[in-house]
């Protein structure tokens, strides 16, 4: 019966089947901005968990599934909401992204949320989005900076550091986790000298410098973004000699400050979203056949946001956001079989028999609350100009 089933469907398909038109997912992300190196990866990650599907013949009775592409510039509200009003207007299900936490929530109170359009992020962060009143249409498959604000505390203190200067960029990522940070840290007895906000896309970042070195601290936290200002800031302080020493929260983790930067940064970590095992390892597998960095912050969360749509619009039988919205929690949680990366086909077979499933994915997929990330990190370190992850908590 199944090897029927498959055979007419490859018929189907074979014979121009392909009348019926595509549904339309949105992956709007900063191909341009502060995190343009990351975001192309992203993209991948989420069109292979598009392609996974379409190869195991679509959803809906056959449906095909296309991404379509969009630009947030990542801090440019503008530019987002236009991009998010045009991908609706053509008639996209549903939206993976936005992408750095301020624009996200401009594209979610000004499009979404009035639209009625599902949202799902891959990377936006802050903790102000956690109760942000969203009419249950955003999902994220990050977790909170909140959580990151801990994690990053542990960090510093196993390693001995107490007293730290800190910098952030001046937005709601930054601001929100560097409060949610320095809440943590001097909870557990640390010393935040100074907390001061820096600009993206300023040619010298040397006053911001001094500023920070005559506050003093042991190690300097970059809680900005790896292509814009974070990078300034750090090749500031290795020209002026004020720090050699920096931590490196989600945001300036990427393989192009490791080339920009070299062998200055060896000895510098931080921590990552992301987990350790069998998800990450099919990730590194499925990027490597599709030509991408399977495993590049955020990508297999960009996966995991672009299986999650299309299995929970399988498990509710419609494309229509109000109906295939509710079954998203369903399907990220227990009970029910656990699903990994590559195995989007076998999902949609235990969907269609009735079966539960519980998505695991790439990233470790737990959603809690308001429909986000429950969290797990990888403590990361640059060793030979290259980040190498040390530990997972």
């Amino acid at each position: 019966m199944k090897r029927t089933l498959l055979a007419s469907v490859a018929a189907v398909f074979a014979t121009g089947a392909a009348q019926a038109e595509d549904i339309q997912l949105g992956i709007l992300l900063g191909y341009t901005g502060p995190i343009e190196s990351l975001a192309g990866h992203m993209a991948d990650g989420a069109e292979a968990a598009i392609a996974e599907v379409n190869e195991a013949g679509g959803i809906l009775d056959g449906q095909t599934v296309a991404g379509e592409r969009a630009d947030t510039g990542c801090i440019d509200n503008a530019l987002a909401t236009s991009n998010a009003e045009r991908l609706i207007a053509e008639g996209v299900a549903g939206i993976i992204g936005g992408d750095c936490s301020g624009v996200t929530g401009a594209i979610l109170q000004n499009v979404a949320i009035p639209n009625g359009m599902v949202m799902i992020s891959p990377s936006a962060t802050s903790p102000a989005l956690t109760t942000v009143e969203d009419n249950d249409l955003f999902f994220r498959t990050a977790p909170s900076d909140a959580r990151e604000g801990q994690v990053m505390t542990e960090v510093l203190m196993d390693r001995g550091f107490n007293s730290v200067a800190l910098t952030y960029t001046n937005n709601d990522y930054g601001q929100g986790l560097a409060d949610a940070f320095q809440t943590a840290f001097e909870a557990a007895g640390g010393e935040v000298t100074i907390s001061a906000a820096h600009e993206d896309g300023r040619a010298d970042y040397s006053a911001e410098v001094g500023a920070l070195s005559a506050a003093g601290g042991d190690i300097l936290v970059v809680a900005g973004y790896l292509d814009q200002g974070g990078l300034g800031i750090i090749r500031a302080a290795l020209d002026t000699g004020a720090y050699d020493q920096f931590v490196l929260p989600g945001g300036m983790v990427g393989e192009s400050i490791t080339e920009n930067v070299g062998a200055d940064l060896n000895g510098s970590f931080g921590q990552i979203a992301g987990s350790e095992g069998r998800g990450p390892d099919t990730m590194t597998e499925i990027g490597e056949a599709g030509g991408f960095e399977g495993t590049s912050p955020y990508t297999p969360e960009s996966y995991d946001a672009a299986a999650l749509f299309m299995l929970a619009m399988e498990a509710a039988g419609s494309t229509d956001p109000a109906e295939y919205g509710p079954e998203i929690l369903n399907i990220a949680n227990a009970p029910g079989e656990e699903i990994y990366p590559g195995e989007l086909a076998k999902a949609l077979e235990l969907i269609r028999n009735g079966e539960d499933i519980d998505y695991v994915g790439g990233s470790a997929v737990e959603l809690i609350g308001p429909g986000e990330s429950a969290g797990t990190y990888r403590e990361v370190e640059v060793i030979d100009e290259a980040f190498e992850t040390v530990r997972v908590r």
